[in-house]
């Protein structure tokens, strides 16, 4: 999110994502910036309802550890287990919320593309006072668009 404070974002036409592709996986300079971000917001860690608050706004970057079967095997359904750990390593984005039976969750889009997950969302638990869920109230920012 700093980087595109700094730099601006291309669109994924002029730079479409390429990982799993055989590319060498660096980045390359390419492109006219078509979004500008004004302020990088941060969500206070460890906050269901900050976190909850945040996506009401808009799309927020969350990051999770993404290395677990817990994680990597969802297919559907609340995701509420500590099975995923809390050991950050993957950054995918928030885009809504909701409520099921009295369990709060976080709508996510992954970047795996639609066949893994439910058509490439999960659904996360919201977990109040806690790492939350795949540690995903740990680390969270939102963009004010210029």
């Amino acid at each position: 999110m700093q980087y595109v404070a700094q730099n601006g974002q291309v669109t994924e036409a002029e730079y479409p994502y390429t990982s799993g592709h055989g590319n060498s996986g660096s980045c390359l300079s390419k492109g006219s910036p078509a979004v500008h971000v004004a302020k990088v917001n941060t969500v206070q860690s460890h906050s269901a309802a900050q976190l909850l608050a945040a996506i009401a706004q808009g799309p927020v970057s969350v990051t999770v550890e993404a290395d677990k079967i817990a994680f990597q095997g969802y297919t559907s359904g609340i995701l509420n287990s500590a099975a995923c750990g809390t050991n950050l390593d993957h950054a995918i984005t928030a885009v809504g919320f909701g409520n099921k039976n009295g369990q709060s969750y976080y709508i996510v889009r992954n970047s795996w593309g639609p066949t893994w997950g439910d058509r490439g969302y999960i659904m996360i638990a919201a977990v109040e006072g806690t790492a939350g869920i795949c540690g995903i109230q740990q680390t969270s920012v939102w963009p004010n668009m210029k």
